[in-house]
């Protein structure tokens, strides 16, 4: 191939949308530093106890007797098998294998066939500091001194009596970053032509700062077939006209979050909250954690028949929306950057905020990192727990 030829393939194909020095996205961690959710509450009963994960840090929950969620690394100290496989006695969690016992702080409390005076280990496992609101389990998976201070996101409408809130927790094969991407570039309607009918989304106008992108469109139906769901939930809520309505759309570092107001009113029929959880070290696998919170109408009832058709509607467009994503993932993977040409200056916003607001990847999980460097918690028969 001539050296003109290679000229024009890489402007054509090539890595173009960086600056000089700018990382590849796609390579950028999210920042630990924040409360994660990582399952559903109701997922947790009482001594029960379930495998999770953040950016391939492997996670062991579990709920003590008296309702207190914990979470701790899901490896036993002893020989490393997952404390995810064992079980619940009382406030402490024991390992499957050897049935060393373990606080909600990682100490080890206690170990049934230590000989008196024989050396203990120096150390147990690390622990994260839990959180539980709206019916989600979160953690904090950065420094633990920093997660006191550290905010809860706040959603009133999630606790609101006048609203009800749909729940979703599901997989998707991709980097957060394609997530954030997809949800604020609503030119993509077109995926959803078969679902929302023809939609004609245009651009308001928006904001950004150092940590956030907010989008302002307005959405007007232009025919086609729709949804019955879409219907039910666009508009003026359940049983409302087909009006355009004016939705908003934020990432606030690291969540996301969409509200959709119907032109004729001044009250939200929906309002949307989105956490997107890597799961694996190289964090091209998100774990998607959203609350759809939906107005009640003045309809008793209503919204409750309306939910089943609501649900499935929802389903459908994530699935769409998956399917895209996950092949922007593929296309990565294949070949080995970002071939991205992208055009939308709001988008090139938001990939700056996502990159500078992110983290290194590190190429071994932050546990190890955790007993080498000496952090995890310290133990002993009567360690206080």
């Amino acid at each position: 191939m001539t050296e003109e030829a290679n000229t024009t393939r890489a402007t054509r194909h090539g890595p173009r949308e960086r600056g000089a020095g700018e990382p590849d996205l796609r390579r950028v961690g999210i920042d630990p530093h924040f409360w994660y959710p990582v399952a559903r509450s109701a997922s947790l009963p009482r001594n029960g106890v379930r495998a999770t994960s953040f950016a391939g840090e492997r996670i062991a929950l579990y709920r003590g007797a008296g309702g207190t969620a914990y979470a701790l690394e899901d490896r036993c100290a002893h020989r490393q098998v997952p404390l995810s496989l064992g079980v619940v006695d009382g406030e402490t969690l024991r390992c499957c294998y050897h049935a060393w016992a373990y606080r909600g702080n990682g100490h080890i409390s206690r170990i049934p066939y230590l000989p008196k005076g024989a050396d203990r280990p120096p150390r147990g496992v690390r622990s994260y500091p839990v959180r539980e609101r709206y019916g989600l389990v979160f953690v904090f998976p950065g420094d633990p001194a920093r997660a006191a201070g550290t905010p809860l996101p706040v959603l009133p409408e999630a606790e609101s009596a006048r609203h009800r809130t749909m729940m979703f927790a599901r997989t998707v094969r991709c980097h957060y970053s394609f997530l954030h991407e997809n949800l604020l570039d609503m030119n993509h309607q077109f995926l959803h032509r078969g679902v929302l009918g023809r939609i004609q989304p245009k651009l308001l106008g928006y904001d950004t700062g150092p940590r956030s992108v907010e989008a302002r469109y307005l959405f007007v139906p232009s025919g086609g077939r729709k949804d019955r769901g879409a219907g039910l939930l666009s508009a003026e809520g359940v049983g409302g006209a087909s009006t355009p309505d004016v939705v908003t759309i934020r990432t606030e570092y690291p969540y996301q979050t969409l509200r959709t107001v119907p032109e004729s009113s001044d009250t939200a029929a929906f309002s949307l909250w989105a956490a997107y959880v890597p799961e694996d070290a190289e964090q091209r696998v998100s774990r998607v954690f959203g609350l759809l919170m939906i107005a009640k109408p003045s309809i008793p009832g209503a919204l409750h028949l309306a939910w089943p058709l609501i649900r499935r509607f929802t389903e459908r467009v994530f699935a769409q929306d998956r399917m895209a994503v996950e092949a922007e993932q593929r296309a990565w993977d294949e070949q080995g950057a970002d071939w991205n040409q992208e055009v939308f200056p709001l988008i090139l916003d938001v990939r700056k905020v996502l990159r500078a607001n992110g983290a290194t990847l590190s190429p071994s999980p932050a546990s190890s990192g955790c007993r080498e460097a000496g952090t995890c918690a310290a133990t002993g028969e009567n360690a206080p727990g």
